[in-house]
């Protein structure tokens, strides 16, 4: 009886209430419903959208691909979309039978603006001559991207994007085979040191020689100059970088060859390579703020 007591009375405390208590409550109840309706609209819109261009990329369609992208779109490298596009065609080349997928895993809309968070990888084949003739090699990618959407008139289009961290392998013969951990930070302030290491996990007897080298992202990308050298007895090569201060992005780029000996006929040893890797990860650069100033607090305390 004490729930049919309570409806009743919170029946008769609604209908002899004043209309300016409630007078907004049902105009407000039906304006959420429309716009958690236009909500649901716009994701469903959004993931179509990003399917639209995977099928794109996919199919290799240079020109399907462009209409799904705002003629604004700029990405966090400064890359626009002439630019982008180019490169886009230069992958494609380079790696013709290369497949992505893209997983979504947050939408976030605010009016006409979106951002989306995703985790995308990238797989493809390739070939290069070695000493020992034509050898198999695989590219392996993998990212975390933000994408920033704009609905101009009634359709969604992609017009920014912001890598959060990418990590990318290539590689040759027995370096297919091989484990390779790469650390370096994910970002760093323009100008600041920072280490960056790179492991190989094989077995002790085998000879591991390498070069790590920084290279500003920018287009064309430039070519590593760095020296190779041993790996240390950890099986490990390390090296120290500046962040460049020309507010541009950076990859680290480790090149990592596999060597094995074995003796000849006449009693010496010969030394070829059994594979090659070249291994890239992105170290966002953050530009200098001369404007950002702390606040003198001994003075503050004086006063």
């Amino acid at each position: 009886m004490k729930r049919v007591i309570f409806t009743l009375l919170a029946s008769v405390l609604l209908l002899n209430a004043g209309d300016t208590a409630f007078a907004g409550i049902f105009p407000a109840k039906k304006s959420d419903i429309k716009h958690a309706k236009i909500e649901k609209n716009s994701y469903k819109e959004i993931e179509q959208l990003l399917t639209t261009q995977e099928k794109f990329a996919q199919k290799y369609d240079l020109e399907g691909i462009k209409t799904v992208y705002g003629k604004e779109f700029v990405n966090n490298d400064g890359f626009k979309w002439d630019v982008y596009f180019s490169m886009i065609e230069d992958t494609w080349k380079n790696y013709p039978d290369i497949t992505y997928t893209t997983q979504i895993n947050k939408i976030d809309t605010d009016g006409e603006y979106a951002v989306v968070l995703t985790s995308e990888k990238a797989v493809a084949t390739t070939s290069s001559e070695f000493p020992v003739g034509e050898v198999f090699g695989e590219l392996n990618s993998t990212s975390e991207c933000i994408y920033y959407l704009r609905k101009i008139g009634e359709e969604w289009k992609i017009t920014g994007e912001q890598v959060l961290k990418e990590l990318s392998s290539l590689k040759f013969g027995d370096a297919r085979y091989v484990k390779m951990t790469f650390d370096a930070p994910k970002m760093v302030g323009a100008g600041e040191t920072y280490t960056s290491t790179i492991k190989v996990h094989v077995p002790s007897n085998s000879i591991v020689i390498g070069a790590l080298s920084q290279e500003k992202i920018v287009n064309p990308i430039g070519e590593p100059d760095e020296k190779f050298r041993p790996f240390s007895d950890d099986q490990t090569l390390t090296r120290i970088f500046t962040a460049n201060t020309d507010n541009v992005n950076e990859y680290n780029v480790a090149s990592v060859a596999l060597t094995e000996a074995e003796p000849t006929k006449d009693g010496n040893i010969k030394v070829y390579m059994s594979g090659l890797a070249f291994v890239m990860t992105r170290v966002n650069v953050v530009p200098t703020n001369n404007f950002a100033k702390v606040k003198e607090k001994d003075e503050q305390e004086s006063n």
